[in-house]
């Protein structure tokens, strides 16, 4: 049996912030992870990882697969950990390669050929070109999408909630309690786990598109729910939140006011009244009351978003906001079309922040500093425990490097300013 090795090539730099603290396969889109979507359609299970060296111990806590070590077979079946796969590979000779705009996409090589592929060979695709060069192409894939921007994760939600859905068997069932008082539209596209509490005046409608709740989920009065729509176990949706076209919400997470067409990772905080829209939100952020984001410009034209602070055409009337792991915000505080916050900041101007605020920034109406890593890094272990959650030593070995890599990636972000 051949091992798949899910890897990270150099395109993570487009993904961040989101990537700071995961990988690139770890990013969220429908019911679950790039690297979640990736395996359920192989037909085996032996897998393990290449990933950017900084990032090793962390990944190697986050799965029990190995991760950074060459395949212990005669041949190996290499998947880019950014491809968004909703059906099983079409295996190839051996060797084979299958390419999209300069990007490798898959391969399935001897073990002659994956020994010369360290995890630093898989970063630089010049170099990955060069060391390829003359394997026969393939078409492992018909018509492959590269994740290549967190907007594009926000885009292909809406068919991945309706893909996972499909994928999971159409599991319709109410398993938690419901309450008195709630509605159910179109209860046959309607997923609710155990221990689950729907209390009274919760609207689910799945007459658009199904709706996936977890378990140990809390409903809390009077709130309406839109499918298609994933809550991950161990949420709490606040009383009166409207949640709609599209949301995907991970494990732990407590949501409430209005909410449209984004992606909450996991662990994160938009408990208070405000708007969230074509978002995506990273974990252990925590979103202040009436913290709002714009999602669509007056002009009705494409968005440009600031990608490390260089401002990138996304091709998208809707862009919302992207923020980094550890981040928080101030009551109120507003973000402009396409925002960027980095990784680790605290913003709170009572006016609309920059367009692109780089990690580790402590930013008020009055100053701009950086945020001190130590009280950062103090902030982030007291958050996660009240989820229960301690920092592993890998994580905060990790945490600790971030300021020195995001000065790097995000070099030229001061010379951004709001649009």
């Amino acid at each position: 049996m051949e091992t798949t090795v899910i890897f990270e090539d150099e395109a993570y730099r487009q993904l961040l912030p989101l990537t700071y603290w995961r990988t690139c396969f770890e990013l969220r889109t429908g019911y679950g992870r790039l690297t979640d979507h990736i395996v359920a359609s192989l037909n085996h299970s032996e897998v393990s990882y290449y990933c950017r060296p900084v990032m090793a111990a962390v990944t190697a806590e986050r799965f029990a697969q190995p991760v950074n070590r060459v395949p212990a077979g005669e041949a190996a079946v290499f998947i880019n950990g950014r491809l968004l796969l909703t059906s099983p590979l079409d295996l190839a000779p051996l060797p084979s390669a299958q390419w999209q705009d300069g990007w490798l996409v898959a391969l399935r090589a001897n073990r002659g050929i994956f020994e010369k592929l360290s995890p630093q060979t898989w970063l630089d695709r010049v170099l990955l070109r060069q060391v390829l060069a003359g394997i026969p192409e393939h078409r492992f894939v018909e018509s492959p999408k590269l994740i290549g921007y967190p907007w594009d994760l926000v885009a292909a939600n809406p068919d991945m909630l309706n893909f996972g859905w499909r994928r999971a068997g159409s599991p319709a069932g109410v398993d938690g309690r419901v309450c008195q008082g709630v509605h159910l539209l179109n209860e046959s596209a309607i997923h609710v786990g155990s221990r689950t509490v729907l209390k009274p005046g919760v609207v689910l409608d799945a007459e658009h598109g199904a709706i996936f709740i977890g378990q140990d989920v809390t409903i809390a009065p009077n709130v309406s729910i839109e499918g298609p729509c994933y809550i991950g176990d161990g949420t709490l949706i606040q009383p009166g939140a409207a949640l709609r076209d599209a949301m995907s919400i991970g494990p732990r997470c407590k949501v409430g006011g209005e909410l449209e067409s984004s992606i909450i990772h996991g662990f994160s905080n938009k408990q208070h009244d405000g708007f969230l829209g074509h978002s995506y939100v990273a974990e252990w952020v925590n979103l202040a009351a009436d913290t709002v984001n714009s999602d669509l410009k007056n002009t009705y034209g494409t968005v440009r978003v600031p990608i490390n602070g260089v401002e990138v055409e996304s091709g998208q009337m809707f862009a919302g906001l992207t923020i980094g792991d550890h981040t928080k915000t101030g009551i109120g505080q507003m973000f402009p079309t396409g925002a960027v916050v980095g990784f680790g900041s605290n913003i709170a101007t009572c006016e609309f922040a920059p367009k692109f605020v780089p990690s580790f920034t402590w930013l008020t109406a009055t100053a701009r500093k950086p945020y001190e890593l130590e009280r950062c890094l103090e902030v982030a272990k007291r958050v996660m425990a009240r989820r229960q959650t301690d920092m592993t030593a890998a994580q905060e070995a990790l945490f600790r490097e971030l300021p020195g890599l995001a000065e790097i990636a995000e070099a030229s972000a001061l010379d951004i300013k709001t649009n």
